[in-house]
């Protein structure tokens, strides 16, 4: 077998999870992320510990792209001047000490950066943005939060409702580069979450709007490159999904053009069966 030595590394962003009979902690990413770096992306996964900021120069460096996943847990209110969180909320301090920092470094490094559901939050947190913590709770706004029952069919691949994209934004000119025909008034997405986008931080272009206002698409101003953040959850269906297809392609290629731009040429190892 002979693994491409140019392959980029794409850092995935971990949670702490309580795993197994001793509730032990563990750092962990869920296999859509790791599949779909694998299959539309092109690159290789290296999931990120939250193992908090003094990671970020020794890891930063060898990446070539940085994906920030989806999670239950919450970005905590301290990090954007909000109120606590109401009791029983799930929350991942590890996670925040290392995303928030290594977000604001691979932006200045103009690493390729795709920001999904939490990671969209961290974003615009990371850049000085705030947040509402339930968006189901506000006064004329849609409930974007996940069913309880998770048993309910396509709960995860099913669109929860339209966004209203920017045609002259990062996402339209994606979609338009593949090919792909799409309504830019009515893009159906898989939009599950409790926190969004209050305040939009100052370096943040908003592109993409659910019926009720709230934010779901995001791309960051002065990057260099591809820095796109998106509310819903592409990693689930871009199998079915041309659309969710496409953004991740348009991420890895611009983590291809890095790793070709960044790091030195290498031979092809061989990894002869035993």
């Amino acid at each position: 077998m002979t693994f491409d030595a140019m392959r980029a590394l794409v850092g995935i962003s971990c949670c702490v999870k309580a795993f197994g009979l001793f509730a032990t902690p563990n750092h962990a990413a869920s296999d859509s992320y790791v599949r779909v770096t694998l299959g539309p992306v092109g690159g290789v996964p290296v999931l990120l510990p939250a193992a908090g900021e003094a990671l970020v120069p020794d890891i930063l460096p060898r990446l070539d792209g940085l994906m920030l996943t989806g999670s239950r847990s919450n970005v905590h209110p301290r990090y954007y001047d909000g109120p606590a969180h109401a009791e029983g909320t799930p929350e991942d301090p590890e996670r925040d000490s290392t995303t928030l920092p290594l977000i604001r470094a691979a932006l200045a490094a103009g690493l390729p950066v795709l920001a999904i559901c939490r990671g969209f939050q961290e974003l615009n947190v990371a850049l000085g943005g705030s947040l509402d913590q339930r968006i189901q709770d506000l006064p004329g706004r849609l409930d974007h939060s996940t069913p309880s029952d998770q048993r309910i069919p396509k709960v995860r691949t099913g669109k929860a409702h339209a966004v209203r994209v920017a045609p002259d934004g990062a996402l339209a000119r994606i979609w338009a580069a593949a090919g792909l025909p799409f309504r830019a008034e009515a893009v159906p997405v898989n939009s599950l979450h409790n926190q969004g986008i209050r305040r939009l931080a100052p370096r943040l272009v908003a592109e993409g709007w659910a019926p009720d206002g709230t934010i779901e698409a995001v791309r960051v101003a002065d990057a260099p490159g591809f820095a796109v953040g998106v509310q819903w959850h592409p990693e689930y269906d871009w199998q079915t999904d041309a659309l969710s297809r496409s953004v991740f392609e348009a991420f890895g290629a611009a983590c291809a053009a890095w790793a070709a731009g960044h790091r030195p040429l290498q031979a092809p190892v061989r990894a002869e069966a035993a």
